[in-house]
């Protein structure tokens, strides 16, 4: 029998099969081994920490300088780490910096072909080999090397670099393909302006001039990053000087653009005034401005919706439906890029409610029947649509067998000690490896494991890979019910839609921080926390209380609570207030100019982030009342009716 593991953050309380799984494999890794002290039920879900070794520390420094291509430091602490188990990511962690300047772009001049060629044969068909493989990609195709390059390409598992699809589309180019189908892919690919590197940047210009893209199409490309604030990409790739001066406009004061532009536009052509409309379209959206409905009107007059960028496109949307013009709702997915309507499902359902509106139930019901046996928010929706309930899905079992056999794949093995020295991005990278190819059952045996070990967030990742068996308790696990139902009932405090919240912030990691500060189970911030202590009567409260979870159930829930009694008890404004603030969605909801459904609100939430946290957070919040109590309001009850209402200052922060 092995003894009980206590490492630091992540693997707590283990069962035995899984500490001797882990002893195993230590190999000569230094990494501190200790009986768990007996826990409180109160305490059983909390992390125990464990000093890291000298060895661990120096890995960890080592990934660090890897991240900054620091060539010197990253050779010496990989001497350093001769003995370390995992010798794949000390030699990666070496040749990588080797490959990149400090800017991260690709150096064609590197001469490790020997070395890289070598670590490829050594660790093939592991995570690790196929991001040095994506790396090698980028240095390939920099030098131009499109023999080697193909070669290497069509081992890429992932495949998830635009830079390097940029680069095996100017592989293609240099191969006398069609050029006319290689700006189709193109098109298809370069959705997202964030991620044009010089890979992409290169491509539209070679594209222009073997023919493959027109100048407009160019310009548009480089429209979409001018609008992202990415002047310098938009320039590279051929953005005009003309839309780049009106897109800063824009930003800078939409409205005084649009009262300027109804002066001058006509001295534009008909394509250019149609990408002003357009761009002019998405700043007020965004804005929630209420010219935003006539710039877009006028766009839609001059047409041309296929140069428009993907922000352009999307906004046209959301402002049609908040203006309730469902044909122009309709017209404007019509006409959207398909890459860009396929990726969302938010435009097969908005297309079936124009369709709706517009007196075509088949049309529309072909639409929502597209998403009815979908799992998320759009699937809730269209399911209600079509007069059926959302249900939770039959609960597919597995064997302990099939869950004990999980502890000894290599890929959880490594990546739970990796989330032990809280390198979650390590951590991840090797489980999502090990889940490729695995069949329904198997990722819920993998998912049951991940919970038994009180890795939740990889619970809810896994088990929401399954496509035709499922098990939704593990894809909406309960984890710390015995603290948070208490905090819950004593304030009436709905406990389903908590558990929504919290699986959407935090995914249950208990010492989950953000780049702003939030942290903890329920991600709250300091200045939060200090008025929320302070209003309950928490006394000698200070922010190091964050850290334990039943302090942070406690402040989360109150300061969800008085969010949901100061915007009058809306569920999709007070969602909207725990992740970007009270102040935001007042004055969003001052903005509309009548009475709007709760869908059409929070689609047209001006914040990505905001409009994303809020539809999984109630979409979430209906499966967790089934799984709780066997019954729930339908997603439009939650949603609601937003009313136009002048907004009132709140001390709440």
């Amino acid at each position: 029998m092995c003894p009980n593991l206590s490492i630091r953050l992540t693997v707590r309380r283990g069962f035995s099969f899984l500490v001797c799984a882990l002893t195993l494999n230590l190999g000569l890794w230094q990494f501190s081994i200790a009986k768990a002290p007996t826990a409180s039920k109160s305490q059983q879900n909390q992390p125990v920490s464990q000093e890291l070794s000298e060895a661990d520390k120096l890995f960890i420094e080592l990934r660090d300088a890897a991240r900054k291509n620091d060539v010197t430091r990253s050779g010496q602490l990989a001497a350093a780490l001769v003995n370390y188990p995992y010798t794949d990511y000390v030699r990666y962690f070496r040749i990588k910096p080797q490959l990149f300047d400090k800017g991260n772009e690709a150096r064609a001049d590197t001469i490790l072909d020997e070395e890289v060629y070598a670590f490829l044969r050594a660790y093939e068909g592991t995570a690790i080999a196929d991001r040095l493989r994506n790396d090698w990609l980028l240095v390939l195709g920099k030098r131009k090397d499109w023999p080697q390059f193909d070669k290497e390409y069509s081992l890429f598992m992932l495949d998830d670099d635009t830079n390097v699809k940029c680069y095996a589309l100017q592989s293609r180019l240099a191969k006398q393909e069609d050029p006319k189908r290689i700006g189709e892919d193109a098109l298809k690919i370069m959705i997202d302006p964030r991620n044009f590197g010089s890979a992409c940047q290169e491509l539209v210009p070679l594209l222009v001039q073997a023919k493959g893209l027109t100048i407009s199409q160019a310009k548009a490309l480089g429209r979409a990053a001018a609008e992202m604030n990415l002047e310098t990409i938009g320039k590279r790739i051929g953005g005009d000087d003309l839309l780049a001066t009106l897109v800063r406009s824009a930003r800078a004061d939409a409205s005084k653009a649009y009262r300027d532009f109804l002066q001058s536009n006509a001295r534009l052509s008909k394509e250019d005034q149609a990408m002003a409309w357009g761009v002019l379209g998405q700043f007020l959206a965004k804005r929630l401005d209420r010219n935003a409905i006539d710039a877009y009107r006028r766009q839609q007059q001059l047409g041309f919706d296929a140069l428009l960028s993907t922000e352009s496109q999307e906004w046209k949307v959301r402002t049609a439906l908040r203006a309730h013009d469902w044909q122009l709702t309709k017209d404007a997915i019509e006409k959207m890029n398909p890459a860009v309507r396929q990726r969302d499902p938010a435009w097969t359902y908005w297309y079936g409610r124009a369709y709706k509106e517009l007196g075509s139930p088949e049309l529309a019901n072909a639409q929502f029947k597209e998403l009815e046996d979908q799992y998320h928010f759009y699937g809730q929706l269209a399911r209600e649509e079509l007069g059926k309930a959302i249900f939770i899905p039959a609960k597919v079992k597995v064997s302990e067998a099939e869950i004990k056999g999980m502890a000894g794949r290599n890929g959880f093995v490594r990546g739970e000690q990796f989330y032990a020295m809280n390198l979650r991005f390590e951590g991840n990278r090797e489980w999502n490896w090990e889940l490729r190819g695995m069949s329904d059952k198997q990722l819920l045996a993998a998912a049951e494991y991940a919970k038994r070990i009180h890795l939740y967030d990889r619970t809810v990742n896994t088990a929401d890979r399954t496509k035709g068996e499922h098990d939704f308790a593990l894809r909406y696990p309960t984890p710390f019910k015995e603290q948070l139902s208490p905090i819950a009932k004593n304030i009436d405090l709905n406990l389903a839609w908590a558990y929504g919240l919290i699986r959407q912030e935090s995914r249950f990691i208990t010492n989950a921080s953000s780049s702003v500060g939030a942290s903890g189970l329920m991600q709250v911030m300091p200045n939060t926390a200090k008025y929320v202590a302070k209003k309950i009567g928490m006394n000698s409260y200070t922010n190091e209380r964050l850290k334990d979870t039943q302090t942070n159930l406690t402040l989360g829930s109150h300061y969800l609570n008085m969010v949901l009694q100061d915007l009058d008890g809306s569920w999709v404004l007070a969602s909207a207030a725990y992740n970007a603030g009270p102040s935001r969605p007042k004055s969003w909801r001052e903005k509309l100019t009548q009475s709007t459904e709760g869908a059409i609100f929070v689609e047209s939430i001006p914040f990505n982030e905001t409009r994303t946290y809020v539809k999984n957070v109630l979409a979430n919040a209906t499966y967790y009342s089934l799984l709780m109590d066997g019954k729930s309001s339908t997603i439009k009850q939650r949603l609601g009716t937003i009313q136009p209402k002048t907004a009132v200052l709140s001390e709440l922060p």
